[in-house]
C-alpha cells in the first residue's frame, strides 16, 4: 500500500518530506550535548567555590565563553526540533499549532540572543 500522493511521487517526497532532516538533527545535536553538559557540569562544580570577581574573569576566557555559548546553542536547537515535534503531533488545531511553534521559536531565539548578548558585556569587562 503506498501513502504517497501523486505529487509526492513525483517530487520523491515522503509524506514527512523534511522528516529526516529533523531526526538527523535531533541526533547530532543530542549527541554535541553529551560533551557539553559534562563540561556544564564541571563548569558549574568550579563556579560554587569562585567569588564574583574570580567567575566572571573565569567565564571572561574566550574557551570557557565559547562552551557555554555552544552549549546554549545546542540546546535550545535541540529543545526547539523536541517542542516542534511534540506541538505538530499533538495540537489538532492549525491556528494554535501555528502560535505555539512560534511562540517556542521566539522564546529560544529570546534566549540564545540574551546568552549572547550577556557573554559579549561580560567579556567587554561590564
Amino acid at each position: 500500500m503506498e501513502f504517497r500522493t501523486a505529487l509526492g511521487k513525483a517530487m520523491g517526497l515522503g509524506p514527512a518530506r523534511s522528516g529526516t532532516h529533523h531526526w538527523w538533527m535531533q541526533r547530532i545535536t543530542a549527541v554535541a550535548l553529551i560533551p557539553l553538559t559534562l563540561w556544564l557540569v564541571w563548569f558549574l562544580s568550579r563556579l560554587v567555590a569562585l567569588d564574583h570577581p574570580a567567575m566572571l574573569a573565569w567565564l571572561g576566557r574566550p574557551w570557557n565563553s565559547a562552551m557555554l555559548l555552544a552549549y546554549v546553542c545546542a540546546a535550545c536547537y535541540h529543545a526547539q526540533l523536541g517542542l516542534r515535534e511534540v506541538i505538530v503531533d499533538y495540537v489538532q488545531q492549525p491556528a494554535v499549532r501555528t502560535l505555539f511553534l512560534i511562540g517556542v521559536w521566539m522564546v529560544l531565539a529570546f534566549l540564545v540572543l540574551l546568552a549572547f548578548v550577556s557573554t559579549v558585556k561580560i567579556l567587554a569587562g561590564g
